[in-house]
């Protein structure tokens, strides 16, 4: 009696055990589940306007190049604070530019008028 008990108990942990499905009509459920799903994935698609996907790639594109630029610039730039020197430097490189620009461009009233009549012909030519 024994054995018997445990025979059933034992071909029914096999069947449950196996992966493959016990009926067909479990495969004919999934394939109409799977052809359903994929019928309205493909209506979906239909009504998109893809004439705006390009400007949409484009768009996203950019945003993403900005963004991986700005994490690289961020990168460098904490890199070059954890240098000791370095900082200082900068900074005095971009006052000895500004100075240099400086004595170059705004030393004369000559100078000062024609770069005066240069911003106001980039500010036209720019902005109308």
């Amino acid at each position: 009696m024994s054995e018997e008990s445990t025979t059933p108990a034992s071909e029914s942990t096999w069947t449950a055990n196996t992966s493959e499905p016990s009926t067909s009509a479990e495969t004919a459920n999934f394939s109409e589940r799977y052809s359903e799903i994929l019928g309205k994935v493909n209506e979906t698609l239909d009504k998109v306007d893809w004439s705006q996907a390009g400007r949409i790639g484009k768009v996203v594109g950019i945003f993403a190049a900005v963004i991986v630029a700005q994490i690289l610039i961020k990168g460098i730039l904490d890199t070059i604070n954890l240098l000791p020197v370095v900082p200082g430097l900068l900074e005095l490189l971009g006052v000895v530019v500004v100075g240099q620009w400086s004595w170059k461009n705004l030393t004369t009233s000559e100078k000062r008028s024609a770069l005066v009549n240069r911003v106001q012909t980039i500010r036209s030519e720019y902005l109308g």
